[in-house]
């Protein structure tokens, strides 16, 4: 009878503390930028990699950071080369009705993730907002996180030094020829470097870093942006080549070693960016992070820090403190675009209740079917709430038939995220292709 009490008890402070939008969401983004204040960084989640409002909701809320809070970039958990392409296209490199070419490069599975029906309409507003700006160096920029583009950030370093410093072309093709990279598949390269077979190319790639750092002031001889962008562009190539190298070679490891290279290569890259964008807009950078909750999350509140993972979400708290915003979303039931192996095709599947004891299963008992619940700053919920629960996280494949095992993780939510948007039922996200 406690147990049940107890369950109501908290079922009623939810309802109290929850913020419904399911007739209006402008009180959705009201309240979220309210809370948000002067935060610099802006990491919003997803519970799944194919649920179509937790990307339509997270281009809207970007959409009013840019505008109401000066945001200055948005980055993903996509490649770094892919990425820029949207950057060039919003930045007026490409005609403005070829917005289809700066989603092409997204061609690696899973392809939905950002070639998808939510994305055009997105990237095309970032034109506009962009063409609209008299100052140039007020533009918007579009950015990856991820590292996962070993042989394509190799062949942009050449390209751009073919450009720029034909000698140190040359260079660059004879270091990165040790990766034998226009014939192996990273994975297999980390598996032969593992087994001793083939020798580790982690030199050649510091050394290729290096040389570009060295010659910034050789290669960015004057104040132009485009120039500046270009060699920034480059050099980030050159810093993931580094750190794929050494990601590839983790996973052979162990998970958590490879889980840490990849979150560590996305905070060592939004760094770099944040410092990039201060010297372009000469005042401190805003940033928007779009990653899934298991990347935005604090790890150190949920299970997978008690496993030694950290996160980017971690890491910003740690090292920006007050200036972090953390958001996530969850949803009890529905449909999700997802495969059912890697590699696989893209599929729309139902997605299963959420379990009993799951956080999905306590807010499908709140009142609202959608609502937005604040984690900071009512001490009462964060009293009920500080125990851990089951919360699920669907990537890029989903298996409901081991969903307990394969989906779901322990979790302290309000230590977790500082806000968490919950729909109770979702839609799958649409492919383009």
């Amino acid at each position: 009878m406690n147990t049940e009490k107890a369950y109501t008890d908290l079922v009623n402070t939810l309802n109290d503390a929850a913020i419904s939008f399911s007739d209006d969401r402008e009180s959705l983004y009201k309240e979220l930028l309210e809370k948000i204040g002067d935060a610099r960084f802006v990491l919003i989640g997803e519970a799944t990699h194919g649920t179509h409002e937790f990307y339509a909701i997270r281009a809207e809320i970007t959409r009013r950071l840019i505008i109401e809070k000066n945001f200055m970039a948005v980055t993903i958990e996509g490649d770094w080369p892919d990425a820029y392409n949207i950057h060039r296209y919003i930045q007026g490199e490409l005609e403005k009705e070829h917005w289809a070419q700066s989603l092409g490069a997204f061609s690696r599975f899973p392809t939905w993730m950002w070639r998808n029906k939510v994305m055009p309409s997105f990237i095309r507003w970032m034109r506009d907002f962009n063409d609209n700006q008299k100052n140039l160096t007020n533009k918007i920029g579009f950015y990856g996180l991820d590292l996962y583009s070993l042989h394509s950030s190799m062949q942009a370093v050449i390209e751009y030094l073919q450009k720029v410093d034909s000698l140190a072309a040359e260079r660059a093709k004879a270091r990165y020829s040790c990766f034998d990279h226009l014939s192996v598949d990273p994975q297999t390269y980390g598996h032969l470097t593992t087994l001793g077979i083939k020798k580790s190319c982690i030199k050649e790639a510091i050394m290729q870093l290096l040389e570009m750092q060295h010659r910034a002031f050789e290669y960015v001889h004057n104040n132009h942006i485009s120039v500046a962008d270009e060699y920034f562009y480059a050099t980030q190539n050159a810093r993931l080549v580094k750190n794929a190298e050494i990601y590839y070679r983790s996973l052979f490891e162990d998970r958590v070693s490879s889980w840490n290279v990849r979150d560590l290569h996305m905070m060592e890259t939004l760094n770099t960016l944040s410092d990039h964008l201060e010297n372009r807009f000469n005042k401190p950078a805003k940033i928007v992070i779009w990653a899934h909750n298991s990347h935005v999350g604090d790890a150190r509140a949920t299970e997978m820090g008690q496993k030694g993972e950290i996160n980017i979400g971690q890491l910003v708290r740690e090292q920006h403190d007050a200036d972090t915003y953390l958001i996530g979303f969850s949803t009890y039931e529905g449909f999700v675009t997802a495969a059912s192996e890697w590699g696989g095709p893209a599929e729309t599947k139902p997605i299963t209740p959420g379990l009993p004891g799951s956080y999905e299963a306590l807010f499908h008992d709140v009142k609202y079917p959608e609502f937005l619940l604040n984690l900071t700053e009512d001490k009462q919920l964060e009293h009920f709430l500080n125990i851990s629960r089951l919360q699920r996280a669907i990537g890029v494949v989903y298996r409901p038939e081991t969903e307990r095992l394969s989906h779901y993780f322990f979790t302290d939510l309000p230590y977790q995220f500082d806000s968490i948007i919950h729909l109770d039922q979702t839609t799958a996200v649409k492919p383009l292709d």
